[in-house]
């Protein structure tokens, strides 16, 4: 064969190869199967994220939500506390059989005024009643309440000194002591529980939930929310609390509103309340004789008891209407 010959005969395979190479696959539908395969695998690729991604999201809601049932519940119990728990909420640290003690000897010594006085057995029972069980359970609501207002008024700074410490990278376990150290009561005293609770091994979330128990207010219960969903579910702990402390500080201003809107009505309240008793120590000290027979005479005696159980009713449903629960 001659030189151009082979030549061609060459050239006409190598042409021949590369037309195989590139047109074959398009001819035959491989080059299509091959694409169609890539793209169902890499469907099945962004299935499988997105599947994993909604299993962390479903997951992640469902921890929030026990978490907030648990919480709900153990606020649902704690409206019903027994004596010695709402002595330690009254920031008392007496025990429950010095309370009664005090109350049975407090009952029996105004009872014994009273009938020094020469008053009935009636007045000096019920006397006794209101000496040993209605004036302690009063101030210990009042004592309780009082801790509370000033729970609430410290409690937002509190909630800053931690959003401050966590920006600026200190642990949240340090935030907190420098509360109980640094802060006033009762937040230093409930922080520093908290402190101490954590220091003998408690999870953070289960020693924060405790402080509900102490204070029962909404916004305690609010700030171990956010730190159990922080704990368990993440996010930004210092945009959580910043958040809850600007929260906590526009309750304060609508309940600061609310009770200034509604002093007018209490007032109201507090006159008609106390006008029949001015009346009666008007008239006793101008005309006595005309009024003793009140309390000289069975029928007298029967009327102004009747009549204070009236007036009670009275200020027992004013107070109803003027007070709000925000």
């Amino acid at each position: 064969m001659s030189g151009p010959l082979i030549v061609a005969l060459l050239s006409t395979l190598a042409v021949g190869g590369v037309a195989y190479v590139f047109l074959y696959p398009i001819l035959s539908g491989e080059a299509r199967a091959e694409k169609r395969m890539r793209g169902i695998a890499v469907a099945e690729i962004e299935e499988k994220r997105a599947r994993k991604s909604v299993d962390a999201g479903t997951s992640r809601r469902h921890q929030v939500e026990e978490t907030l049932k648990k919480l709900e519940e153990r606020q649902r119990s704690a409206k019903h506390p027994p004596l010695s728990v709402r002595l330690q909420q009254a920031g008392l640290d007496w025990s429950k059989r010095q309370f009664l003690i005090g109350c049975v000897a407090f009952g029996l010594f105004v009872a014994m005024i009273a009938k020094f006085l020469g008053a009935e057995l009636y007045v000096v029972v019920g006397l006794a009643f209101a000496a040993g069980f209605g004036l302690p359970r009063w101030l210990l609501a009042y004592f309780k309440k009082r801790r509370e207002t000033r729970f609430l008024e410290e409690l937002p700074n509190a909630i800053d000194v931690i959003v401050r410490g966590v920006k600026a990278g200190l642990p949240i376990g340090d935030c907190i002591r420098i509360i109980a150290n640094e802060t006033q009561d009762p937040v230093k005293s409930e922080f520093r529980m908290i402190a101490e609770s954590t220091a003998i091994g408690m999870p953070l979330p289960e020693a924060c939930a405790k402080l509900h128990d102490h204070i029962p207010l909404a916004e305690a219960n609010f700030f171990a929310i956010v730190i159990t969903i922080q704990q368990k579910a993440g996010g930004s702990l210092s945009e959580a609390l910043s958040n809850l402390s600007r929260v906590l500080r526009e309750r304060r201003k609508m309940k600061m509103k609310i009770k200034a809107m509604s002093m007018e009505a209490k007032a109201s309240a507090v006159i008609i309340a106390a006008l029949p008793i001015a009346v009666m120590l008007l008239v006793y000290l101008t005309s006595p004789a005309y009024i003793e027979l009140l309390w000289t005479t069975a029928l007298g005696r029967t009327m102004l008891v009747s009549c204070a159980g009236w007036m009670m009713c009275g200020v027992l449903v004013m107070r109803r209407m003027i007070n709000f629960d925000f």
